[in-house]
C-alpha cells in the first residue's frame, strides 16, 4: 500500500513542470481524502486505499496535462469563502480580492446601498460583498445561464440572502440612476494575447477572458454606460489588465468621471481603477 508521503513525493515529481507542484499535489490529495491539508503532514504514514490511489493518480494525470486544480476539485477559495467552480466560469483569483477591498473602502458602510456586479461568473465578487455588507443589496448579472445557476448555488451554500442574481446582458439589465456602485471583473485580455495559450486560461471559457484586439471592448462599454446607471456621486470600480490602467483612466476622464484612481495589487501591478460620477 502507498503512504500519503510516498504518494505526494511521486505526484510532485509528475507535476514538476508546474510552478506549484507540491501545493497542487497536496490540494488534490486532500480533496481525494476529504481531509484538510494539515492532515497530510500530521499523518504522512497513513495509507491510501486502492480506490483513493486510483482516483489521485487520475487527478495528477489530468493536472499534468494542464487541467486547472480548481476544475478538478470543483472548488476555489476566495475572500476566505469556498466557492464551487465549473469550466463554465472563470476561476476566482487572489488578485480579484482587491476589487472587493476597494469597493468596501470606497462606499459608506452604514448605508443601505445598491451595488451591481456585472459579469458575475461564479458570483465570487458579489457574494463576498454581500457577505461583508448584509445591509447592502447586491445585484449579480451574467448573460450565461450556466454561470447564473452556479452563482445561485454558491449564494445558497454561503447563506447570502441580500443578493439578486439575474440572467441578462449588463447593457440592458440596469435602469437609469438605479445603483450606488458598479463593480466588474470583465473580460480584458486581447484576442491574440499569447498568455491565452498558457496555464489555467487554456481551459477557461474565452467569453470570460477576451475582449477585442486590445482587450478593452467590454471595459469601454461599461464605462460608457455607467453614467446612465449610477446615481449622482456613485462609483464604478473595475479590474483590468496590468498594462491597461492608462487607457482606463482616459476612458473614465472622457466620460467626465471624477476622483479617478488606480490601485496596485500585491505584485505591484496596476490592477483596479475606480472613479466617481459627479454629484
Amino acid at each position: 500500500m502507498t503512504t500519503l508521503a510516498q504518494a505526494l513525493k511521486q505526484a510532485t515529481c509528475q507535476l514538476q513542470m508546474h510552478d506549484q507542484a507540491r501545493l497542487d499535489a497536496e490540494v488534490l490529495l486532500a480533496h481525494v481524502l476529504n481531509r484538510p491539508r494539515v492532515y497530510l503532514h500530521t499523518w504522512p504514514e497513513a495509507e491510501l486505499s486502492q480506490e483513493q490511489e486510483a482516483r489521485f493518480s487520475d487527478m495528477i494525470r489530468q493536472r499534468a496535462a494542464g487541467q486547472p486544480v480548481a476544475y478538478l476539485t470543483g472548488q476555489r477559495e476566495f475572500w476566505s469563502l469556498n466557492f464551487a467552480v465549473t469550466p463554465d466560469s472563470l476561476i476566482p483569483r487572489p488578485e480579484t480580492e482587491l476589487l472587493v477591498e476597494q469597493t468596501l473602502a470606497l462606499l459608506t458602510e452604514n448605508k443601505n446601498l445598491r451595488v451591481a456586479d456585472l459579469g458575475t461568473g461564479s458570483g465570487a465578487v458579489a457574494i463576498a460583498l454581500a457577505h461583508e455588507r448584509r445591509h447592502w443589496r447586491l445585484y449579480a448579472i451574467d448573460q450565461s445561464l450556466k454561470c447564473v445557476k452556479l452563482a445561485q448555488g454558491n449564494a445558497r451554500r454561503l447563506n447570502v440572502d441580500n443578493l439578486c442574481i439575474i440572467n441578462a446582458d449588463w447593457s440592458t439589465a440596469l435602469a437609469d440612476r438605479s445603483f450606488d456602485a458598479i463593480v466588474s471583473n470583465p473580460p480584458y485580455i486581447a484576442d491574440q494575447d499569447p498568455h491565452l495559450q498558457q496555464g489555467d486560461v487554456c481551459f477557461e471559457p474565452a467569453s470570460a477572458l477576451t475582449a477585442g484586439p486590445q482587450g478593452l471592448d467590454e471595459l469601454r462599454c461599461l464605462i460608457k454606460d455607467a453614467p446612465r446607471v449610477l446615481v449622482p456621486g456613485g462609483w464604478i470600480v473595475l479590474e483590468h489588465g496590468m498594462n491597461q490602467a492608462t487607457s482606463i483612466r482616459k476612458l473614465l476622464n472622457d466620460m467626465a468621471f471624477t476622483n479617478i484612481a488606480t490601485t496596485r495589487d500585491l505584485a505591484g501591478l496596476e490592477r483596479v481603477s475606480c472613479a466617481q460620477k459627479p454629484a
